[in-house]
C-alpha cells in the first residue's frame, strides 16, 4: 500500500492519521479561492519543494513528541498547522532579518534552501535535543535561529520581538542616511511573525502603534508583520473577526489576508508584501489565516477544553491535505510520489533524532553560562578622537554628561541616541541639549511615549551594526518595559551562543531625592529588578567626573565587548553645585577628558581613615561626604567608597578597600529588601569580615512621597552623622 512504512521507527502517530486516510484514498480538500500556478507565477517544481518544506517541519514535530515520549526531548511546542509560512520564505531573500515566531520551523526549512551547505533537520533535532552541538543555542533552548539564514533566535517569546522588529526596519534606512553599512544589504527588508493571541499583548500593541506611528510620518519602515492566526491562545478563543477589524483601516500599515492553508494564496499575498515593505519602504500587516494542530504543546491535552467536532474540524483544515490537493489538482505529483516523499522524510528525520540524542549535553554551570557575556566584536577601524570644547571651569553632573556625549557622538558616527524629548527639548533636565542640532533628527531620535518601543528601537538597531544610547526619562518609568531588557537584550548572547548580540547603553535618569517633582513615579529607588539580570551592567555615577568616565566606559563596553549596559544618573544630582555651603562649588569638577573610562569593578575612594569605612553610591556618596565634613573634617577616621558599578561588582577589591577600618557602614539608598546593601554584607562575611563589624543604613521597604514628605523614607545626611557617630565612638 501507499501508506505502508518500511520502518518500525516511522510508525503512525494518531496526529497523522486524517493525513494517511486522505493519502490511501486520494481525497483531498480543495482551496477557497482556487488559484492556478500560472495565476501567482508559482513553478510546478517550486509547489513540489515547498510542500516537502511542510513535510519536513511536520515529521520534526511528530519526532518530537516521540523523543519527549522516551524522555530524549524537553520542549515539544511545534508548526503543525502553521506550515504555510514556508511561502513566506520562499518569497522573501535569506538576507532579510526574520524575528520568528516559535511556529515556524516551515518558514526556516524552506529559507535554507536559498543558502548553501544547511542542515536545518539536524539542527533543530540538536535543539529538540538540548545537545551543546546545537548551533544556535548551543543546547540551552529549543529555538528557531540560524546565522548564516540571518534568523536571530526567540524564545518561546509572547510579542516581546515586535518592538526590535520594528527598531532592525528602521536601521535599514538610518544606515541610508549615514552612508551605508550595518549587518544586513541596505535594500533588505524585516520580517517578524507572532500569534493572533499574542496580538492582544500591550507589547504587540505598542509596537504596530509604534510602526504605524512612524510610517504616517513618512519615515521608511522596510517590516512585514505575519500575524499567524489559528483561532486561539491555549484555550482562549479568539474572537472570529477581531484581528482583520483591527488592523484593516489602522494608519500606516498596509492590510493583506491570505489563507495560510493555501501555499498558492500564501504566496500570492507574500509576494505584493514584499514589494510594498521592499520598494516602498512602508509596512505591511500580513494577516494568514491558519490552524492549530496537536494542541498549544506537548502537554497541553486540547481535548480538555476543546469539543471532539472542533478538534475533527480543525483536522480537516490540515495544510498538508490542501498541499497535497494542489500537488494533485495541478499534476505535480502523483499519490504514490506523495506518499514516497511522506514517508523519505519521516525515515530521515527518525535517523537523524537517532543520532541527535547521542550528541553531547552540556554538563555544567560554566558550560552553561559561557555565552551569558557576548565575545568581544572583530576589531572595527576606530574613529579619530574628536575633542569637545569643555572650557576650564569646573562643571556640573548634567553639564559633563552633555559634553561627553558630544564627544563621543562626534567620535563614533554609528552611535545614535533615541528617547523622549531628548532632542528639540534637550530632555527633561537639559542633558541633552543642542545634540539634535549639531547632529541630526536622524541621529538623536526624539521618540514617541512609549519605553517598550524605545528600548526596542535600540535592540532592533544594535541587530544591524549600531550602538544605540536610549534615554529613559525616570526610573520608574522602565518597569512597564524592563522585559525588553531582561527577555530580549540581555537574553541574545545567551540564547544564541553569543552569535547574535544588540549592544547598548541605557541611560536612565532616577533614584530619590528630588525636591518639589513628583512623588514615587519621579523619585524612585527600586533598582532590584535591573540587578538579577545575568549579563546586565549597571552603573550609578555619584558625581561629574565619574559621570563622564562610567558614561565612556559604557559606550567602549557596547562597541567593543557588545554590552548592554545601564546608567542610572541620580536626579538631585544632575545640577548640584555645591557640597558643604552655597558657592563652594564643591560638586562640580573639571572634564577628565576623552580618556577617562571606569571600568566595571574599579571603585572611588575618599579619605584614608581606618575607624568607619562607609561603601555607598549615587547621592549617598554626596550625604556622606557631608557627614563626613562634620565627623571627621580632617579624614583621619572616615574612608568613603563609592561602588559606581551595581552590577559586576568586584568583591575582593571592596574587601581590600575596607579591611583596614574597625567598622563598616554600608549606605544603600534604596529599598532594605532587595538592596544591594545585602549583596555587600553576603560578600564581606564571605570574605572573612565580622557580622559585628557591618552595619546598614538603607531606605525603607516603601514608596516614595511627595513634596516635604519625599525624603523621610531614605537615608538622610542626620542619620548617616548619627549612626557614624555611634560606631565611631564604639571603636
Amino acid at each position: 500500500m501507499a501508506t505502508s512504512s518500511s520502518s518500525s521507527s516511522c510508525e503512525p502517530l494518531p496526529q497523522e492519521q486524517r493525513f494517511l486516510d486522505a493519502l490511501d484514498q486520494d481525497r483531498w480538500p480543495a482551496t477557497e479561492r482556487g488559484w492556478r500556478l500560472h495565476e501567482v507565477a508559482l513553478a510546478p517544481e517550486a509547489l513540489a519543494e515547498l510542500f516537502e518544506s511542510q513535510l519536513l517541519s511536520r515529521h520534526l514535530d511528530l519526532q518530537a513528541r516521540r523523543l519527549q515520549a522516551r524522555g530524549e526531548a524537553f520542549y515539544t511546542i511545534g508548526s503543525a498547522g502553521h506550515e504555510g509560512n514556508a511561502a513566506i520564505a520562499r518569497a522573501l531573500r535569506p538576507t532579510d532579518p526574520a524575528f520568528l515566531h516559535y511556529r515556524d520551523a516551515a518558514f526556516l526549512i524552506e529559507r535554507s534552501r536559498q543558502v548553501p551547505d544547511q542542515t536545518p533537520l539536524w539542527d533543530l533535532l540538536l535543539s529538540f535535543a538540548a545537545s551543546r552541538d546545537d548551533p544556535i543555542s548551543g543546547g540551552r533552548h529549543k529555538v528557531l535561529g540560524s546565522r548564516a539564514l540571518s534568523v536571530p533566535p526567540q524564545t518561546s517569546t509572547v510579542a516581546s520581538h515586535l518592538p526590535k522588529a520594528v527598531g532592525a526596519a528602521h536601521s535599514l534606512g538610518l544606515w541610508r542616511r549615514l552612508g551605508g553599512g550595518g549587518e544586513w544589504p541596505a535594500d533588505s527588508l524585516v520580517l517578524c511573525s507572532f500569534g493572533d493571541a499574542s496580538f492582544n499583548h500591550s507589547t504587540a500593541q505598542g509596537a504596530l502603534n509604534a510602526a504605524g506611528w512612524a510610517a504616517y510620518q513618512g519615515a521608511p519602515l522596510p517590516l512585514v508583520m505575519v500575524c499567524e492566526d489559528n483561532g486561539i491562545g491555549i484555550s482562549t478563543p479568539t474572537p472570529a473577526g477581531w484581528i482583520e477589524a483591527s488592523m484593516r483601516a489602522r494608519p500606516g500599515f498596509h492590510y493583506l489576508d491570505c489563507d495560510g492553508l493555501d501555499l498558492l494564496d500564501t504566496w500570492r499575498a507574500a509576494r505584493e508584501a514584499e514589494v510594498i515593505a521592499r520598494l516602498r519602504k512602508q509596512p505591511v500587516f500580513l494577516h494568514m489565516r491558519c490552524v492549530r494542530l496537536f494542541g498549544h504543546a506537548g502537554s497541553d491535552a486540547q481535548q480538555a477544553y476543546l469539543s471532539a467536532s472542533r478538534i475533527a474540524a480543525d483536522e480537516s483544515r490540515d495544510p498538508l491535505l490542501v498541499s497535497a490537493g494542489l500537488l494533485r489538482r495541478h499534476d505535480v505529483l502523483s499519490r504514490d510520489e506523495i506518499a514516497a516523499r511522506y514517508w523519505r522524510v519521516g525515515e530521515e528525520v527518525a535517523r537523524l533524532a537517532e543520532e541527535a540524542i547521542r550528541r553531547p549535553k552540556l554538563v555544567s554551570a560554566t558550560e552553561v553560562m559561557t555565552s551569558i557575556v557576548p565575545p568581544l566584536r572583530p576589531a572595527r577601524r576606530q574613529p579619530p578622537r574628536v575633542e569637545v570644547e569643555t572650557g576650564s571651569a569646573p562643571g556640573t553632573l548634567a553639564k559633563r554628561i552633555n559634553q561627553a556625549l558630544h564627544r563621543l557622538m562626534a567620535s563614533y558616527p554609528h552611535l545614535v541616541m533615541a528617547g523622549e524629548d531628548i532632542g528639540r527639548k534637550g530632555g527633561v533636565y537639559g542633558v541633552t541639549q543642542k545634540l539634535q542640532a549639531r547632529f541630526g533628527p536622524h541621529r538623536v531620535i526624539d521618540t514617541l511615549l512609549d519605553e517598550q518601543s524605545i528600548l526596542g528601537l535600540g535592540i532592533g538597531l544594535a541587530h544591524n551594526g549600531l550602538v544605540p544610547i536610549l534615554e529613559i526619562q525616570f526610573l520608574a518609568y522602565l518597569h512597564n518595559a524592563e522585559d525588553q531588557l531582561r527577555g530580549e537584550a540581555a537574553t541574545l548572547s545567551f540564547f544564541s551562543d553569543g552569535q547574535f548580540t544588540n549592544p547598548m547603553v541605557v541611560r536612565i535618569a532616577g533614584l530619590g531625592y528630588q525636591k518639589g517633582f513628583g512623588g514615587h513615579f519621579h523619585n524612585d529607588n527600586a533598582i532590584a529588578v535591573l540587578r538579577d539580570i545575568p549579563g546586565l551592567l549597571v552603573a550609578c555615577p555619584s558625581n561629574a567626573a565619574d559621570a563622564v568616565g562610567l558614561l565612556q566606559e559604557g559606550v567602549h563596553l557596547a562597541d567593543e565587548a557588545q554590552r548592554v549596559v545601564v546608567i542610572i544618573e541620580p536626579i538631585a544630582l544632575y545640577h548640584t553645585r555645591d557640597l558643604l555651603e552655597e558657592g563652594d562649588d564643591g560638586w562640580c569638577c573639571p572634564d577628565p577628558g576623552p580618556e577617562h573610562r571606569l571600568p566595571p569593578g574599579e571603585l572611588g575612594t575618599w579619605g584614608e581613615g581606618v575607624v568607619l569605612a562607609i561603601a555607598t553610591y549615587g547621592n549617598g556618596v554626596y550625604l556622606a561626604r557631608q557627614a563626613a565634613a562634620e565627623l571627621d573634617p580632617a579624614g583621619q577616621r572616615l574612608r568613603i567608597i563609592d561602588l559606581r558599578w551595581l552590577t559586576g561588582i568586584d568583591h575582593d577589591a571592596v574587601h581590600r578597600a575596607v579591611a583596614g577600618c574597625a567598622r563598616v557602614l554600608i549606605l544603600d539608598e534604596c529599598r532594605r529588601s532587595g538592596s544591594l546593601s545585602e549583596e555587600l554584607v553576603t560578600g564581606l562575611v564571605e570574605r572573612g569580615v565580622a557580622g559585628e563589624r557591618l552595619h546598614r543604613l538603607t531606605a525603607e521597604d516603601s514608596f516614595i512621597a511627595l513634596g516635604p514628605a519625599a525624603t523621610l523614607t531614605l537615608p538622610s545626611r542626620a542619620q548617616i552623622v548619627e549612626r557614624a557617630r555611634a560606631l565611631l565612638g564604639g571603636a
